[in-house]
């Protein structure tokens, strides 16, 4: 008793649900003041404020470091940092197109990210004005210094971090489907351990597999209730306490690891019918 008990609480002896709990109170503010005690982040926001005011094309968005891996991980999507290809698909294809990658991935991640975009895509990877707004760059610093505070060594020892992810993201209504979830790398992991998977052991089987467990385990339509979405991020929780082996330092796999794509050339996209621009060579970026 006295072993489970102890499993079940965390850093000095608070419990990783009510770190939780209390974390979610203010974790957009307590998420900056996170950045402001990070000299290495808050330089990346301060590059992303100066230089996202002009910037137009796509080519200027995923040449300028900081500015992109800003932007990228705002949207949970730091890593196409490493599929150059299909972050300039997304950000040089019309998203509204059904033969875009966004579309035709069913990416739910992807797809708001293009959507974001849509100025871009639209003309082929140059906006006749930039897209980042006043509101948009404020929407985007916030988003990039939640998900910095979440992915933090602190955050992600005992899960909190992917809790408040999960939180955040299942309550926005904009995950519908099996494979919405699927699309983002920390909302499958939840999903596995909660469903009572190691998310290492889980990863080894292939796409199809994950997708006929997950969809016999997980019932999406709980989640349109926002206390449903809650108490499953505390079932995650609960579960990393009890199986703290699932907590691994190893990252969960990617949609493009699913998929089978690899590290190169257009990798993933071959799936979806043509490269990262539309059919031409892939050999340079633009």
């Amino acid at each position: 008793m006295v072993l489970w008990r102890r499993r079940l609480m965390g850093l000095g002896g608070i419990s990783p649900v009510a770190q939780f709990l209390m974390a979610q109170k203010n974790e957009v503010q307590t998420a900056a003041d996170s950045v402001k005690g990070d000299n290495t982040a808050k330089r990346m926001v301060s590059d992303f404020q100066d230089k996202a005011p002009s910037i137009t094309t796509a080519k200027q968005l995923m040449s300028n470091y900081s500015a992109n891996q800003v932007v990228l991980k705002a949207y949970n999507l730091s890593s196409l940092s490493g599929q150059q290809a299909v972050e300039k698909a997304l950000l040089t294809q019309d998203p509204t197109s059904s033969s875009s990658l966004a579309q035709t991935s069913r990416n739910a991640s992807w797809l708001a990210f293009a959507d974001a975009f849509a100025s871009m895509g639209a003309g082929h990877g140059t906006a006749s004005a930039t897209p980042f707004t006043s509101d948009m760059m404020a929407s985007t610093v916030s988003a990039y210094e939640q998900r910095q505070y979440e992915t933090s060594d602190a955050q992600q020892k005992n899960g909190v971090g992917d809790a408040l992810y999960f939180t955040r993201r299942m309550q926005s209504g904009k995950i519908k489907t099996v494979d919405d979830l699927m699309a983002d790398p920390t909302l499958l992991r939840v999903a596995e351990v909660v469903s009572g998977y190691d998310p290492d052991q889980f990863g080894a089987l292939d796409f199809d597999q994950q997708k006929r467990i997950i969809s016999n385990k997980v019932d999406m339509k709980t989640f349109s209730q926002p206390e449903n979405v809650q108490r499953y991020a505390e079932r995650y929780l609960t579960q990393l306490q009890i199986h703290p082996s699932y907590n691994s330092d190893d990252k969960p796999a990617s949609m493009i690891d699913l998929f089978g794509g690899d590290d190169g050339g257009d990798g993933i996209l071959a799936l979806f019918g043509g490269s990262g621009d539309g059919g031409t060579s892939s050999s340079g970026l633009f």
